[in-house]
């Protein structure tokens, strides 16, 4: 399989994270894969958005599960931009797509899209959560998916295989030769995040990973020539 380079939030370096914005220009970039994160509004919308609250990436204050969608839409995400929800972007970009369920509540609004839309060949869906890679694999047969992990150890293989994961997405800072290995005899995927650095990107390519996660373009341009 070829080196994949997946677009953080988009390119979250360079335009206002999980926007349509931000999307659009990964995929311009060439960027292989876009990664974009998932919570439920308080009326059941597939909000596209990093954290529980809105407070860090719009001019708004509280949680995502207190408001609908129409008062999530009333608040600037960046640059004029407003909060997607996950069916705009499936329809503002053609790129494949790994959608991260942060909310577990929302495994089962993605899995109703995924199946009405037919989306498995180009969404994957990872999660922290190991009920959420559980739940959307049973609810969208033949889904791929990815367990992602910031601090762990070798037992993070275990974890990805007992959740029926095809992959693991993990923190580079904590990732060792001996995880590589386990995960490689476990038959996983393994993406590196966040890469975005040439000592970063020369890690995962001397681990022999199948892809990093990066804020910047920069890196798929680099990637193919960094040993």
């Amino acid at each position: 399989m070829n080196f994949l380079t997946i677009g953080h939030r988009g390119i979250m370096g360079v335009e206002p994270e999980n926007t349509l914005r931000s999307f659009v220009a990964a995929q311009e970039s060439g960027l292989d894969v876009i990664e974009l994160d998932l919570h439920l509004s308080k009326d059941g919308a597939l909000v596209v958005m990093h954290d529980a609250e809105v407070d860090r990436t719009t001019d708004g204050t509280g949680a995502i599960a207190d408001r609908t969608l129409a008062e999530l839409r009333a608040l600037d995400a960046g640059r004029g931009e407003r909060i997607p929800v996950f069916e705009e972007v499936l329809d503002a970009v053609r790129a494949p797509l790994q959608a991260e369920i942060k909310d577990v509540q929302a495994a089962r609004a993605l899995a109703g899209v995924m199946n009405a839309r037919d989306l498995t060949d180009r969404v994957e869906v990872s999660s922290f959560h190991d009920e959420a890679i559980t739940e959307i694999a049973r609810l969208v047969p033949g889904v791929r998916t990815a367990l992602v992990a910031s601090r762990y150890g070798t037992d993070v293989v275990e974890r990805a295989v007992a959740a029926g994961a095809g992959a693991v997405c993990l923190n580079i800072r904590r990732l060792t030769l001996e995880i590589v290995e386990q995960a490689r005899k476990a038959e996983l995927r393994i993406f590196g995040w966040v890469v975005n650095t040439q000592d970063h990107l020369r890690l995962v390519r001397a681990l022999g990973l199948d892809g990093a996660t990066t804020d910047y373009p920069e890196i798929k341009r680099t990637g193919r020539f960094t040993a």
